[in-house]
C-alpha cells in the first residue's frame, strides 16, 4: 500500500564548486566510478531544508548524478532515462496518476533513482546503480509542469518501482541575487 507525501516546496540553489571543496570522504566512495567519465562537475546544493553535495558526469550514454548529505553520506544515485526505459506497468501507473491529478501536463525529465537504504552497503547501492539494474526498490523522479489556474507550475514527483506516488512538491526556480535586465 503506497502512502503519498506532499512535501515542502522546493527552492533549490545549485553552485558549482571545485573538486577540492567536495567532501573527501564522498569523493573516495565514487572515485573509481569517475574513471573514463566525461564532463565531471561538482556542486553544492542548498534547498529549503538541507545542504548537500553532488557530482554530475556522463559515463557511456548515461548522465549520472550522485548526491551526498552534508556529512558526506550517500543519499542517492540517479541517471536520466526516457519513458521507454521504464517497465510498461510502471510507466502506465505514472501516466494514470498524472492524467488523474494533472490533466494538462508535460514531463520534462525522468531519472531512475537508487536511494541509499538502511541495511545495504554504500558499495552495493553504487554497484546496483552503475550496473543499471531494475530492482524492486528503485525509484523514478519526474520533473513535470502542469497547467494551474494561474499558469504553469513545475513539480518534482517521486514514484516507486510500481509507479505509485511517494512524494510530490512544487518546484520553484532559484532566486537571483542580482538584477536581471
Amino acid at each position: 500500500m503506497a502512502q503519498t507525501v506532499f512535501a515542502q516546496n522546493k527552492y533549490e540553489r545549485e553552485s558549482r564548486i571545485e573538486q577540492e571543496q567536495f567532501p573527501s570522504k564522498s569523493y573516495g566512495l565514487i572515485q573509481e566510478y569517475l574513471q573514463n567519465a566525461k564532463r565531471v562537475r561538482f556542486y553544492q546544493e542548498t534547498d529549503s531544508t538541507k545542504k548537500s553535495y553532488e557530482v554530475k558526469f556522463k559515463k557511456g550514454r548515461l548522465h549520472y548524478s550522485v548526491e551526498f548529505n552534508e556529512q558526506g553520506f550517500l543519499e542517492d544515485v540517479e541517471f536520466k532515462v526516457k519513458e521507454r526505459d521504464l517497465p510498461n506497468a510502471t510507466w502506465d501507473a505514472i501516466q494514470h496518476y498524472l492524467a488523474k491529478n494533472h490533466s494538462n501536463h508535460r514531463v520534462k525529465k525522468i531519472q531512475q533513482q537508487y536511494p541509499a537504504r538502511k541495511g545495504q552497503s554504500v558499495e552495493k547501492t553504487l554497484y546496483n546503480a552503475f550496473q543499471n539494474l531494475i530492482l524492486p526498490d528503485v525509484n523514478y523522479e519526474l520533473i513535470f509542469s502542469a497547467k494551474e489556474k494561474n499558469g504553469f507550475q513545475e513539480y518534482e514527483a517521486l514514484f516507486n518501482a510500481d509507479g505509485n506516488l511517494i512524494a510530490i512538491r512544487k518546484s520553484f526556480p532559484p532566486s537571483y541575487d542580482h538584477v536581471l535586465y
